[in-house]
């Protein structure tokens, strides 16, 4: 009697002649996994990144307002009301950040700029952004010191006064 793994051909009760394959289609199980992992990824259209959406939605509704280059999970943009912004996005404590600098006397064009900025990144109404912005920026002073340290509409702002310079962040943290 032949041992079933080492016969090539055997026959059953019957007669009849029944043909074994030693190998079966190991070479077109991973060759299908492939194409169908290929046409999967081929029918999805191309995502863009969350961050790039939000710098895109800000350069499309703020005049003057154009995105330069993103290095890490940072997006620089430039606006004449500025010296300085940025678009963090997705750090190990927040989910989206604002970063705005001026000179240290604020102009109205700045807490516009950071007042429809905030808006747009953060989902709010334009006046709940530009109250929350301008109670940070304006507090800080004899009373308050030069840090401020504020939290309105889940949204954690920090406004920091120099000799020279006046800075914002406007932040949502990862659990909200």
């Amino acid at each position: 009697m032949r041992d079933a793994s080492s016969a090539a051909s055997m026959t059953d009760l019957t007669g009849h002649f029944i043909m074994t394959i030693r190998r079966p289609f190991r070479r077109s199980i991973p060759l299908a996994a492939a194409l169908a992992l290929f046409a999967t990824l081929a029918a999805s259209p191309a995502r863009a990144d969350h961050c790039d959406d939000n710098a895109a939605q800000l350069a499309s509704a703020i005049d003057g307002l154009k995105v330069n280059f993103k290095a890490g999970n940072i997006i620089y943009l430039t606006h004449p009301a500025a010296t300085e912004l940025s678009l963090g996005c997705a750090g190990n404590e927040y989910a989206s950040e604002l970063y705005a600098k001026t000179d240290r006397k604020i102009r109205p064009a700045f807490f516009d700029l950071v007042a429809s900025a905030a808006a747009v990144i953060f989902t709010l109404p334009k006046d709940d952004a530009a109250t929350g912005t301008s109670r940070c920026l304006k507090r800080m002073g004899l009373l308050h010191g030069d840090k401020v340290t504020i939290r309105y509409k889940r949204l954690d702002m920090q406004c920091t006064r120099t000799r020279l310079d006046a800075s914002i962040v406007v932040r949502r943290g990862l659990d909200q």
